[in-house]
């Protein structure tokens, strides 16, 4: 395992005024309620930099938290682990590199693995969050350095709980809409909501962008990854899970069973995928459904792909308590990161065995205003009041 890199260095204190951003970033967590001790977590990227940068200026006892969860090439692993030591050198903080690599290979990479095997696009974001990191790093914390909190450079909220809403801490979205990351946060306990801080919650990509130069801060133009870990780690998700999964050529065919084309394996495709099918039509064809058991990839046109309805399993409250089984309520539906909410009509319905094997015995019937496209079983619906994350869970299929 990397060593730890402990030796304190010359802070990156700076003489610069702040953005108005900035100001009143600092001016939240001078506030704040509680002791300020606080672990960060640090991928190397400038979001949690400039995370760990207003913690110390704003007079916080930070100390920096890496998460090695890969080895060799990949943006979160070894140029990652190198960013993050550097920026608690020149912040002049401790800095801790914990080998989480079987856990994020039991936890991760084989619910990815299975989940592509049984024909549905697995989120693993969300379940990164819950499971590896914010769980683990909370539990890492306490122990060896008896800290309480963990910060990050999620763009999100949290509103602490206190008796007027019975204790519960609600998680909110970023205010910037273009860098919102409460989709991938819906899955988080109350317990661990309640220890987190989120300095850039309310702060713009840009925003982000000048205070990292105003610390002068190595990682303040870095670009960010547009491919999922895995994939920048592998090279592309389809060499991901070619690594893990066996080539098994099947058919394409439309709803009627029709076969209209040839593939190598359900796991590259996903539902509303409509490049690279590789089959000649009189109109474009979308993906609609990926049948393991069959072995089979079913498209059909834009048309016919629409759906007012889908079950959602393992759902998680995150900012309320669970509502009665059979009760009925208005909410805004997100079903994938980029989408917009939409509305809807959801129904508490009771669990499945599964649900409850899997800690989060609540499951719900979403019935949409309007058709959507690509709904997709594997991915989260997060539902939504306004600004407040209400829940969510996974998408499961149609036969569910």
């Amino acid at each position: 395992m990397p060593p730890e890199s402990t030796m304190p260095a010359p802070s990156a204190s700076t003489t610069t005024p702040a953005t108005p951003a900035g100001e009143q970033a600092l001016e939240r967590l001078r506030q704040w309620p509680g002791e300020h001790r606080v672990a960060v977590g640090l991928s190397g990227g400038v979001d949690s930099s400039l995370t760990a940068a207003l913690l110390v200026e704003a007079g916080w006892d930070v100390e920096g938290l890496t998460l090695w969860l890969m080895s060799g090439k990949g943006a979160c692993c070894a140029e990652g682990l190198v960013d993050a030591a550097a920026i608690c050198d020149q912040l002049g903080v401790p800095h801790h590199v914990v080998d989480f690599r079987e856990h994020f290979k039991e936890q991760i990479v084989q619910f990815l693995v299975d989940g592509y095997a049984e024909g549905v696009t697995p989120l693993p974001c969300s379940r990164c969050n819950r499971e590896v990191k914010f769980g683990p790093m909370l539990q890492w914390a306490e122990q060896e350095r008896s800290i309480q909190r963990i910060a990050t450079g999620h763009y999100a909220r949290v509103r602490h709980g206190d008796q007027s809403d019975n204790g519960r801490h609600q998680l909110l979205r970023g205010l910037d809409q273009r860098k919102d990351q409460s989709y991938f946060l819906y899955d988080l306990p109350q317990e661990a909501l309640g220890r987190l801080v989120f300095p850039l919650g309310e702060l713009t990509k840009p925003d982000t962008r000048l205070e990292a130069e105003r610390f002068g801060l190595r990682t303040a133009k870095k670009p960010e990854s547009q491919d999922l870990c895995l994939a920048d780690h592998h090279g592309s998700m389809r060499a991901f899970l070619d690594t893990y999964l066996p080539p098994r050529d099947g058919e394409i065919v439309l709803l009627d069973g029709t076969v209209v084309g040839q593939h190598d394996g359900i796991e590259h495709f996903t539902i509303g995928q409509r490049k690279g099918l590789g089959v000649a039509w009189s109109e474009p064809l979308h993906v609609v459904r990926l049948d393991a058991a069959m072995n089979r990839v079913v498209v059909a046109t834009r048309a016919e792909a629409g759906t007012d309805h889908c079950l959602v399993g393992a759902v998680n409250w995150v900012s309320i308590a669970p509502p009665p089984l059979g009760e009925r309520c208005r909410v805004d539906v997100q079903v994938r990161y980029r989408s917009q909410p939409v509305g809807a009509w959801l129904e508490a319905m009771q669990a499945t065995a599964t649900d409850a094997a899997g800690g989060r015995p609540h499951r719900c019937r979403l019935q949409f205003d309007e058709a959507q496209f690509s709904i997709t079983p594997g991915q989260a619906a997060v539902f939504y009041a306004g600004e407040q994350v209400l829940g969510g869970g996974l998408i499961q299929p149609p036969e569910a």
